[in-house]
């Protein structure tokens, strides 16, 4: 049995870019472990670690040395390894000569295709510690590192200055020099808590010596726990409740290798400020846990974590509040200016500002959506005026000094811009909504107005820039088009607007006709839409079959094609799905032969076959009940009642020849296919369901 003993590497550096430790430690691991699969180097479990100031692994049960294997070469045949007299020719000469052998120690192996010399020989397996440094440098060279640097006179380039290398399998160090650093069974603590070197005498000691002697947490996600719960315990100690920000935690957890809390406040003057502003340069500034009341409301009081256990926190403390002071007095000064002007005294200034070169400016592209959300509102019920109202302001709080510095305030700022101008409510809110959802799994515009001029900008969106032929290729989407046509999908979908889609987007092509090189671009923008509804479909379990029978009668409405869909897979529940479907199948692919047009209008003095005049019979009384269900959009219903015709339709094709000599009769009995298939195609095309 193969000795096993752990593996240890670890590389120790500079710190490491906080948003991408985690993504390098994966990486790492990642490779390394390929690269013991492909040496045939068997081991158990692997654990990954990361710091600010190292990357490392642990290998459970590694074998100390890759096990012996048989190796088998194939010659030449025996027909052409021996002359007539038996004597070897050349080729098996120069065969045997290749093995370093002679050809009396060649072995004869007989296949299915005949018998072949050949040579075995057991290849001993290479000790581990010979293979390692390879496998580690092709690990490091893999790294999704976009631009590595050099650092004093070495010719060694990573994404961080390189100061030193743990390479330990089991006692002892794998010899080698990576980087420019030398393999040792020395790791370092922290930076300041514990400088010196820490000896490691075995792998498996590595996390708890590291965290006892050198006040190092070497776990990812350890740490992320440990400052869960410390920033948890603090705020409960000042009365409040911390936002637990995965993304915030995780790049705390890439800055610190020994978190301390640290609490602070600044002065309560600064609430009065729009709270978003004040948490987002906290989080997104100074990386600081904000904290809220019982009630919801900010308090004046942060939290952030220190790299180092000092004697006087309070220190810390003072010097984070005299940071972020001087930030929270911009955002009050930025409120402040912002006062001075309403929404509407910065609708001229949009005129300044381009959207779209082809496409006009930030003013042209507001007052379109103006006009597309008054068209919206009045169909669904909405307050015109308001929603027109709300288009024109929406883009205006980009002139706001406040979203100049915060650009992810826009939106927030409009809202709170709007209730400081006395606009009514569901214009204030329809400021935030506009940009709603702004990413997946976003809530969505709730108010008439909101709903109008959210999805009203993004209907003008896609229609602009695939008019101007800019639609997305591949990974670039610059205008955002996929998350636009997503967005303005699900408030159709989830609101369940009944808007006609190919309509409104005529409508919204009107006003940039004269601005648009694509005429197509209204069909391609639908077309974009639906593969988009597929997607989502897709998620819902919804079979690309399912949504392609659907979308072959092109419902107008996202709310029709979802009743469509629940009603198809409502009827391929029932026991007369599957024959009618291929029914269908076999009538279309009958209808597609026919060179000429075929009538859907039946001469039932022309029907001679019993099988034919009873499914004539059922389908004129099928037309008779399916009329007022299609209006009503009961398209469950509707296939439910045509279930019944799968016996006539089975005696018809068991007893009727469809493509008889007798022109009046073929063409009459294709014009009966016809019917048929026109009155499933009133809800969907079932044939695609085969």
């Amino acid at each position: 049995m193969t000795e096993t003993k752990d593996l240890l590497f670890e590389l120790g550096t500079e710190e490491l870019p906080p948003v991408a430790l985690k993504k390098l430690s994966a990486s790492l691991t990642a490779e390394f472990v390929a690269g013991l699969d492909k040496a045939n180097l068997n081991h158990g479990s692997v654990e990954s670690y990361a710091t600010p100031r190292r990357l490392a692994l642990l290998v459970r049960d590694c074998n100390l040395q890759q096990p012996d294997r048989n190796i088998e070469r194939r010659g030449p045949a025996v027909k052409a390894a021996f002359d007539a007299d038996g004597n070897p020719t050349k080729a098996a000469e120069g065969f045997a000569r290749s093995c370093g052998t002679g050809v009396e120690q060649l072995e004869r192996i007989t296949t299915d295709k005949g018998e072949w010399l050949a040579y075995q020989v057991q290849e001993k397996g290479r000790a581990a510690a010979e293979l390692l440094p390879a496998i580690a440098e092709q690990a490091l060279n893999r790294l999704p590192i976009p631009k590595r640097m050099r650092w004093g006179a070495s010719e060694a380039q990573f994404v961080r200055p390189v100061h030193w290398l743990l390479f330990l399998h089991g006692d002892r160090v794998v010899p080698c020099t990576l980087l420019d650093a030398e393999a040792g069974a020395f790791t370092y603590g922290h930076r300041f808590h514990h400088p010196d070197p820490i000896r490691i005498e075995q792998p498996a000691e590595y996390t708890a010596k590291l965290e006892s002697t050198g006040k190092v947490i070497a776990h990812f996600g350890t740490r992320v726990e440990s400052i869960r719960k410390l920033v948890e315990r603090t705020a409960e100690t000042l009365g409040g409740i911390a936002e637990m920000d995965e993304e915030l935690l995780e790049e705390v957890a890439a800055l610190n290798e020994w978190p301390v809390p640290i609490a602070g406040s600044f002065e309560e003057k600064f609430l009065e400020v729009p709270h978003e502003s004040l948490i987002l340069t906290m989080k997104k500034n100074q990386k600081y846990f904000p904290l809220f009341d019982a009630k919801g409301n900010l308090m004046n009081h942060f939290i952030t974590i220190a790299n180092i256990d000092s004697p006087r926190p309070e220190l810390i403390a003072e010097g984070n509040e005299r940071v972020i002071r001087p930030r929270l007095a911009d955002a009050m000064f930025f409120w402040q200016q912002d006062a001075k002007q309403t929404l509407e005294d910065r609708i001229e200034s949009l005129k300044t500002v381009v959207f779209q070169q082809k496409l006009g400016t930030m003013y042209d592209k507001s007052a379109r959506v103006s006009a597309l959300a008054g068209y919206i509102a009045e169909q669904t019920g909405g307050d015109k005026a308001a929603a027109e109202r709300a288009g024109m302001l929406s883009r205006c709080d980009l002139m706001t000094e406040m979203v100049g510095e915060f650009a992810s305030m826009q939106g927030i700022m409009g809202r709170y811009q709007a209730q400081r101008d006395g606009e009514a409510e569901q214009i204030s809110l329809a400021m935030d909504e506009f940009y709603m959802p702004r990413h997946s799994g976003d809530e969505l515009p709730q108010t008439p107005a909101g709903i109008a001029v959210s999805l009203a900008e993004k209907l003008d969106t896609l229609v602009g820039i695939f008019g101007i032929g800019m639609k997305p290729t591949g990974d670039k989407d610059p205008f955002a088009l996929r998350r636009a046509a997503l967005g303005a999908l699900r408030i159709l979908r989830e609101h369940s607007l009944a808007l006609d889609i190919p309509k409104l987007l005529e409508i919204t092509t009107r006003p940039l006709e004269a601005r648009l090189e694509n005429r197509q671009a209204t069909k391609e923008v639908y077309a974009f839409m639906l593969e988009r509804l597929k997607g989502l479909l897709a998620e819902e379990n919804i079979s690309s079959q399912l949504f392609d029978s659907v979308a072959a009668v092109r419902p107008v409405s996202i709310s029709d094609f979802d009743q469509r869909i629940h009603a198809v897979q409502q009827f391929q529940a029932l026991p007369e799905a599957e024959a009618l479907a291929a029914a269908n199948k076999r009538i279309r692919n009958i209808l597609k032969k026919v060179e000429t047009p075929v009538s859907d209008t039946v001469n039932p003095d022309l029907l001679t076959d019993a099988a034919e005049k009873s499914l004539y019979s059922q389908l004129s009384e099928m037309q008779h009940q399916v009329r007022p269900l299609l209006d009503s959009g009961d398209y469950a219903s509707i296939l439910k009642a045509l279930a019944a015709l799968r016996d006539n339709v089975d005696r018809f094709f068991d007893d009727v020849m469809v493509m008889v000599d007798d022109e009046a009769v073929r063409n009459n009995r294709l014009a009966l296919l016809n019917q048929l298939n026109l009155l499933f195609l009133k809800v969907a095309d079932i044939s695609r369901l085969q």
